[in-house]
């Protein structure tokens, strides 16, 4: 530990060292206008009078006083910026004095004919109103071929997650757009990841209001982080793209493709990739596709009203968590052998009154996996240990596509139509050997497994929202309806030998089965909102939801024997279920100069018939006939201080139906030692909620500072009880229980060592979660509690060279009340650097190393791997328009699919066979040639 701290220590003692060193001076002004008046909160900049290049920057204090402090001895292009008053420039020559003092700086006002000047004076690196920045993005030098998030790395208080998610200030950023509109849908890391960085004029980044204050124009105080990425003019007239191709070792191959033409009016991009290198460049959305889920509306689903929960949303996903092996926008290097083919297109048309988005998408994934696990189940009279090898094929194909449709009628009405729709289709294939132990290595069971499966999928939701403003400001109404159909089919076998070995005499059971399943569910809704103001600061917010929905499963399950096909009753099931929802609510609202504060309660009534039966000609089995009715309140305060800080508190109560998975009395034995059975008898779980935060940034030194509490108490939470049989198989049944709770905080604390050369951030997060759980009919408390904390360093001290390092340590504590000997300590940590660097000749290097070490002592497991990246590239072709690549991955052969936990009444450890050391040639070709210096690459 001491070793891989030590770096941080000695480049922070030498940039503190740096700062102290003499032959440094320090720069004094006021800044004030031609009548004499202090102009606070005014941008200043230092430039390098060669090139431009942003050495300093700060913002005037409240006297109007502006202050450098010991920068280097050398000559400065000072720049000043105010909103309303014209571009400040002066040159900086520095004697031997100490103090450089510039005495009062007069501002010019802003009139028509100085409109010229500004444009060409106004080229400054950044500029701050109040909560919003803007970097000029020339000013940021990047390498040739960079994209867009290789520039954001460069700005000053941007910061760039390994999986592409962008923080601003501290915050995650929800939104980017392009010229302001939408790319590729709401997903920020489709414009990041494809737009070249050479197109972007201007990257604003501020804080957007909610859909619901967009809609209605009442500010409700929420904020939402937003990036907007200008581009030059010269790229709204033709195309711009590139294209990549790639062979290497182990016939590894992979290309990728982009192309954008934009206008004022219109935006049309295509992408495309595809490879074996387990590059699959996932959105949010592709990644449900991965996963052969169900569509639904993201945004703009027009449910009104604060929220409590629910059956109005229409969210559904594939219930067979063994498949989730890619999480959402990573581009995953670390698991299995993946094949991935891709691509997609966007069409964007706005003008003043009409908006239309459109967007398509294919995803095939072909994914490879080869696992062995080991896990240890603890029971009131002891323990059993499982050891599983198995082998997973997973195939993947799916098509989406997308449409938005707003259309301001006048300035009082507004329509928004939105449709999205899936087809996908896939198979999978399960092979595994599973032996279970009593004690060391008393064999107690042992199970073959080889099932397949194929399915197909279809889906589709609609949504229409209208909405009205009225002549009285503020007062607002809004309705909208729905549609929504998921239909999906799929077919299975099933066959295993299992063995029990017993004092008594072995046995083996065999299961030989063919299992067809189709379903098929509907839903329509409908929402109103209305909003009266109550003078100018108060107002009365009243919604309504109503929801239908109605799922038909039909399951068929065959036994297969020599002589003929059995459909097997006991697992046969057909089921039917008509789901009703309804919420009414009110809330009060305070607005007023930044500070809201709302209070509101909602009932809300549940409506749930069900029957089933052995198949649709059979007399019914069973039936469900159950209304809930349930009161839940809701709080909130969000104030937007001075100064760029923010609080916010919220509480409610969330109600959420049983998911139809869990209510079908229906058996899974799709693997024999492990049974899933559903429990018609469920009621609706409610947790209560509460969360509070504070932000604050400071944009004269880009300092940020994030923190957040959150607690929450479960009632009538649907935990899965598990019974364990003399013959180790598990079957697990849905069931409620009340006293689950979860307590945590996250801070970040973020500031530039050095302005503009390095950045230092900080961050931190606990948690204490009380699961509850009935194992063979014993309550089992299980507490865990989770420590983590994360330092990362930027340094970027010129266009040649950048360095990017980070460490991360995560700590866990699970204690279980069924068997304290069985308490576990978990330690994962991970230390990363990379680094890039701009050799001669047009060449560039790029390295990045990451170690990662998991430790469990009482599992004996404690593992390391090193995995080191390297490329060098070169810059050919007229105009730049080419680049060479010659890349390395895990150089030293040791990636492996490594992961670790402890939950409810069990530990785990992972191991998949993976993807490692292979090398890359490759070719880019960019259309409009590029221009830049180093960019962090992801590999």
């Amino acid at each position: 530990m001491k070793k891989i701290l030590l770096p941080f220590f000695l480049v922070f003692m030498s940039l503190l060292t740096q700062a102290q060193t003499p032959g440094r001076f320090t720069i004094k002004g006021t800044v004030i206008d031609s009548s004499g008046t202090l102009l606070p909160s005014a941008t200043v900049m230092l430039l390098t009078p060669q090139d431009s290049a942003l050495v300093n920057f700060g913002r005037t204090n409240e006297q109007g006083e502006l202050e450098f402090k010991n920068v280097k001895r050398a000559s400065y292009l000072l720049k000043i910026s105010y909103v309303g008053y014209l571009p400040y420039e002066q040159q900086v020559q520095p004697g031997e004095e100490a103090v450089v003092d510039l005495g009062q700086i007069q501002l010019k006002m802003l009139n028509q004919d100085l409109f010229e000047v500004v444009i060409k004076a106004a080229r400054a690196p950044l500029s701050i109103r109040g909560d919003t920045v803007e970097y000029n993005a020339g000013s940021f030098k990047v390498p040739p071929g960079s994209t867009v998030e290789d520039l954001l790395r460069r700005l000053p208080g941007m910061q760039i997650e390994q999986d592409g998610t962008i923080r601003s200030q501290g915050q995650e950023v929800k939104r980017v757009t392009v010229d302001g509109k939408r790319f590729f849908g709401d997903d920020p890391k489709m414009a990041t990841k494809n737009l070249p960085a050479e197109a972007i004029s201007k990257v604003q980044v501020f804080n957007g209001k909610s859909e619901q204050a967009r809609i209605t124009g009442v500010e409700d105080g929420k904020q939402e982080k937003t990036l907007n990425l200008e581009l030059k003019d010269s790229h709204k007239k033709g195309g711009f793209g590139k294209a990549t191709v790639g062979a290497g070792t182990d016939n590894r191959v992979e290309g990728k493709v982009n192309y954008n033409r934009f206008n004022d009016k219109q935006q049309f991009a295509i992408v495309g990739f595809g490879n074996n290198t387990n590059q699959s460049g996932l959105s949010w959305d592709d990644y449900q596709d991965f996963r052969g889920s169900q569509s639904f509306n993201w945004g703009d689903d027009g449910d009104f009203g604060f929220s409590s929960g629910g059956g109005v949303r229409f969210v559904s996903f594939d219930d067979d968590q063994e498949s989730l092996t890619i999480q959402a926008g990573r581009s995953s290097r670390d698991r299995g052998f993946t094949k991935n083919w891709a691509g997609g297109a966007n069409y964007n048309y706005d003008t003043k009154k009409t908006k239309f988005s459109s967007n398509y998408f294919y995803n095939q994934t072909d994914q490879t996996l080869d696992v062995l696990s080991n896990r240890e189940n603890f029971l009131s009279s002891g323990t059993f240990q499982t050891s599983d090898n198995n082998t997973r094929s997973n195939l993947n194909m799916n098509h989406r596509g997308g449409i938005r449709f707003e259309h301001t009628l006048d300035s009082l009405n507004t329509i928004i139509v939105i449709s999205n729709a899936r087809f996908g289709r896939g198979s999978s294939r399960y092979n595994s050997l599973q032996e279970f132990y009593r004690g060391e290595n008393n064999l107690s069971t042992r199970s073959n497994i080889n099932n397949n499966n194929r399915f197909n999928s279809f889906s589709m939701g609609n949504t229409a929202i209208f909405r009205h403003k009225f002549q009285k400001k503020g007062r607002n109404f809004a309705v909208s309806v729905g549609y929504n159909i998921n239909n999906s089919d799929g077919d299975a076998t099933q066959r295993s030998v299992n063995e029990f070995f017993r004092e008594e005499g072995d046995s083996t059971a065999v299961i030989n089965q063919d299992n067809q399943t189709v379903s098929l569910r509907t839903q329509f809704k409908a929402s109103a909102l209305y909003i009266e103001p109550l003078g100018k600061k108060f107002f009365w917010e009243t919604f309504a939801n109503f929801s239908l929905r109605q799922d038909e499963v039909d399951r068929d399950v065959f036994d297969i024997s020599q002589e003929a096909q059995i459909r097997n009753t006991f697992l046969s099931r057909y089921y039917t279920n008509d789901f009703v929802y309804n919420r009414f609510g009110s809330s009060m609202r305070y607005s007023y100069k930044g500070f809201n504060l709302s209070a509101g309660l909602a009932r809300v009534y549940f409506d749930l018939k069900g029957q089933f039966s052995q198949d649709q000609t059979t007399p019914e089995i069973g039936r469900v006939d159950r209304q809930f009715t349930r009161w839940t309140p809701s709080a909130s305060l969000n104030y937007s201080m001075k100064n760029n800080k923010y609080l916010f508190m919220n509480y409610n109560l969330n109600v959420d139906e049983p998911p139809i998975r869990d209510l079908q009395p229906i058996i899974d034995n799709s693997n024999p030692l492990y049974i899933r059975e559903g429990n018609p008898d469920l009621q609706p779980q409610a947790n209560h909620n509460v969360s509070a935060g504070l932000s604050m940034f400071n944009p004269g030194n880009f300092t940020q500072f994030f923190i957040n509490v959150y607690y929450a108490y479960y009632l009538n939470q649907i935990v899965y009880n598990q019974t364990v049989s003399q013959d180790l198989i598990t079957t697990t049944r849905p069931v409620n229980i009340s006293g689950g709770t979860n307590l945590g905080s996250y801070i970040n604390y973020g500031f530039p060592l050095v302005k503009t050369k390095s950045t230092l951030n900080i961050n931190s997060s606990i948690g204490f979660n009380k699961n509850l759980i009935y194992v063979n009919e014993i309550l089992n408390t299980t507490n865990t509690d989770r420590y983590n904390v994360g330092l990362r360093l930027d340094l970027t001290p010129s266009d040649k060279f950048t360095l990017y390092t980070n460490a991360n340590w995560n700590f866990s504590n699970t204690r279980y009340s069924l068997n304290t000997t069985q308490n576990q300590k978990i330690v994962n940590s991970s230390y990363g650097a990379e680094m890039n660097v701009k050799l001669p000749a047009e060449m560039y290097f790029s390295s990045r190393f990451n170690l990662n070490t998991f430790v469990n002592d009482r599992f004996g497991f404690n593992q390391t791997q090193p995995i080191l990246n390297l490329s060098v590239y070169k810059i050919i072709l007229k105009d730049k328009k080419g680049e060479v690549r010659l890349s390395a991955y895990d150089l030293f052969n040791q990636n492996r699919g490594i992961t670790q936990y402890a939950t409810q009444n069990f530990v785990s450890t992972e191991q998949v066979n993976t993807l490692a050391r292979y090398f890359m040639l490759s070719f880019t070709y960019n259309m409009r040639g590029v221009t830049g210096g180093v960019r962090r690459r992801g590999f």
